[in-house]
């Protein structure tokens, strides 16, 4: 078993189905996980839904259902997606499951045990959209009058009796945790915004609600059931099996990372490190809170009429596509734009035209002029120089940043070294070379096939299914297609000694078209 690493995106509301936004973080973490596989790591990727809430309640009461048949009927398209989407989690999580429950209950226990809960009465401004408590200072004013969040979404005057967790006793330590550990929370903007928060003084957060009942019942006050976030937060501890002392959490716990959007760092740079502090658990290690995707610069919302229908996008332009687009064209952490235009663009200029027609050309040409037969050969500076350009970008200046989660710079670090074999390829006109040297064209074939090879391996967390296709065509075993597979010496002679010869190649990244209803007048 490789060094564990566990990443987790946040749980998806499912009050309706995934949106764009939904389907960014979910390839987001699948590529982080795939990477993280590629390194050698044994990965428990966890994503699922958060089904308690005020909303919840509200959505099914407007639909004449109860909130249990709605959550189990939208959650389901929240599976689908992943499915389609080729995310390839270890654990869904449902918050309406048993486990969690008791997950949920035993840290509100231990959290209790330690003093940190108290009963008293919530008087404030609450946004049910948000399900999040504000300040007088943080709010703004709307049309009309109406009181508006930081977030842009209505709030109301809130009374009822609450439990309050004492938030304001961990500043200090939360600030220490800041201090001591400067990776914790990223982006860098990320981190300065919480800091700021938290620096300017925290209040006791009211954590249980009276007014409704759909949620986790609270131990020992059966008539109030806890704030969604407390219930939603412990689903990453809930995966694994807790309060069962087990091998599983000891071995998974703390997370490496969540992964979560920009508008809730809050409660997970804030509420969940607190909530864990006072139950005697350990902090995650990281908290990534990545931007919002634009559709053609704006935001998404129903009365604009632009959100987009992620697995629309995927029937349109393929998934691999999409998800090489989605890592490709934003700089991971900042906000983001798309449009069908931008995907077309990306996804022919440099999957179709430069890398897959790359591999097109020369195992066609190995295929028709070698009879897909490949043998050792002698090298030349120039072939040299290739392979170690190719070697640089796919074992050292992709997976650098692609740890550091800056996926548009590594794939950069990757198309210059695609687009180094394609001025490879003309400079050494292996067509031309079939007539004069065909020993030297075979030679500059087989340079060629081995960079196909490191290349397809290094790209694979991003378009794996196209990527398997591609290794498939080269005959690589899948025992052979990780980084470390890139520091052995000997693969192309393993290779070799198999004397299978390559097939008639299938494309793997054909040229996309843009659909006429998306045509820009």
């Amino acid at each position: 078993m490789g060094e564990p690493y566990y990443i987790t995106t946040a749980i998806s509301y499912p009050n309706g189905k995934p949106h764009i936004g939904h389907a960014y973080e979910a390839i987001a973490a699948d590529v982080i996980a795939r990477f993280q596989r590629l390194c050698g790591r044994t990965v428990r990727f966890q994503t699922g839904t958060d089904e308690h809430g005020l909303k919840m309640a509200q959505k099914a009461r407007d639909l004449g259902q109860t909130p249990k048949q709605l959550a189990d009927e939208m959650s389901q398209h929240f599976i689908d997606m992943c499915d389609v989407l080729n995310v390839s989690y270890d654990v869904f999580i449902r918050t309406t499951e048993a486990r969690h429950h008791q997950a949920s209950q035993e840290l509100w226990r231990r959290m209790q045990a330690n003093g940190d809960l108290y009963l008293d009465r919530y008087e404030g401004w609450y946004s049910v959209r948000d399900e999040a408590y504000y300040d007088e200072s943080e709010l703004t004013v709307g049309e009309g009058g109406q009181k508006l969040s930081p977030q842009g979404t209505p709030v109301e005057w809130t009374v009822e009796e609450s439990w309050f967790f004492r938030l304001s006793a961990y500043a200090e330590r939360l600030l220490g945790l800041y201090r001591d550990n400067p990776g914790f929370i990223q982006p860098e903007s990320r981190r300065n915004e919480v800091l700021r928060f938290v620096e300017g003084g925290l209040r006791d957060l009211s954590v249980s609600r009276t007014s409704f009942d759909w949620g986790v019942k609270v131990p020992g006050s059966e008539n109030h059931v806890m704030y969604v976030w407390v219930d939603a937060l412990t689903n990453y501890l809930t995966g694994l099996g807790f309060p069962e002392e087990t091998s599983t959490v000891e071995t998974w716990w703390p997370a490496d990372l969540h992964l979560i959007g920009k508008d809730i760092v809050r409660f997970h740079a804030v509420y969940w490190p607190a909530f864990l502090m006072s139950a005697g658990l350990p902090v995650p290690r990281q908290v990534f809170g990545h931007g919002f995707l634009l559709n053609r610069g704006q935001k998404e919302s129903k009365s604009l009429g632009n959100v987009t229908d992620p697995l629309d996008l995927a029937d349109r332009f393929g998934v691999d596509t999409l998800r090489y687009f989605l890592l490709r064209e934003v700089a991971f952490g900042q906000d983001g734009s798309y449009s069908p235009e931008a995907i077309v663009t990306r996804a022919n200029a440099e999957l179709a035209n430069s890398f897959g027609n790359l591999v097109q050309r020369v195992c066609s040409m190995i295929f028709k002029n070698m009879d897909g037969v490949l043998h050792a050969f002698d090298e030349t500076e120039a072939d040299r120089t290739l392979r170690q350009l190719v070697s640089d970008a796919c074992r050292v200046e992709l997976p650098r940043e692609f740890a550091a989660l800056n996926f548009s710079a590594g794939i950069e670090a990757w198309m210059r070294a695609v687009f180094a074999c394609n001025a490879y390829i003309d400079e050494q006109a292996p067509w031309a070379l079939k007539k004069t040297d065909p020993a030297r064209m075979e030679a500059v074939l087989l340079t060629l096939f081995m960079a196909i090879r490191d290349l397809t391996i290094a790209i694979s967390p991003v378009v794996p299914a196209a990527a398997g296709k591609v290794l498939d065509q080269l005959s690589i075993p899948a025992s052979e297609r990780d980084l470390a597979a890139l520091d052995d010496p000997a693969w192309f002679a393993r290779r070799v000694a198999t004397g299978e010869p390559l097939g008639q190649p299938a494309p793997a990244f054909p040229r996309i078209e843009l659909p006429s209803e998306d045509a820009v007048a």
